[in-house]
């Protein structure tokens, strides 16, 4: 879901035919805001699953991926969507790199998701 939403649909919407930047920009605030209590969702049952298990602390890419959603959530996805209030309604917002550092913590979440799932495919493999 992430690679399909932050590394497709995110910019892909902009190049369908009469899509302007307001309407993309309403179109990513529900999109994202929805991927990101999917993303809640899902991290809150793999640490359910993990304290289950008693290997919560041994998981630090688990971890590590849940604060970065954390941050994008409290604060990151906020932020953002002010700033995409005030292009909609005409502004122009002050420089930042707020949607940089969101890209980043997204790659960053892709690359913890990837290294999660080979960690648990070699457990699986093991048994």
């Amino acid at each position: 879901m992430v690679l399909a939403i932050s590394f497709m649909e995110a910019w892909l919407k902009f190049r369908a035919l009469g899509v302007t930047l307001e309407i993309g920009l309403n179109i990513g605030k529900l999109i994202f805001f929805s991927l990101n209590k999917i993303e809640i969702l899902f991290a809150c049952l793999l640490i359910i699953i993990e304290c289950k298990n008693q290997i919560l602390i041994q998981n630090k890419l688990l971890i590590s991926a849940a604060i970065l959603t954390c941050i994008q959530t409290f604060y990151l996805l906020p932020q953002l969507d002010i700033r995409a209030d005030i292009i909609i309604s005409g502004g122009t917002p002050g420089k930042d790199y707020l949607h940089f550092i969101y890209i980043l913590f997204e790659v960053s979440k892709v690359f913890l998701l990837y290294k999660i799932g080979i960690h648990k495919l070699n457990k699986l493999s093991c048994i």
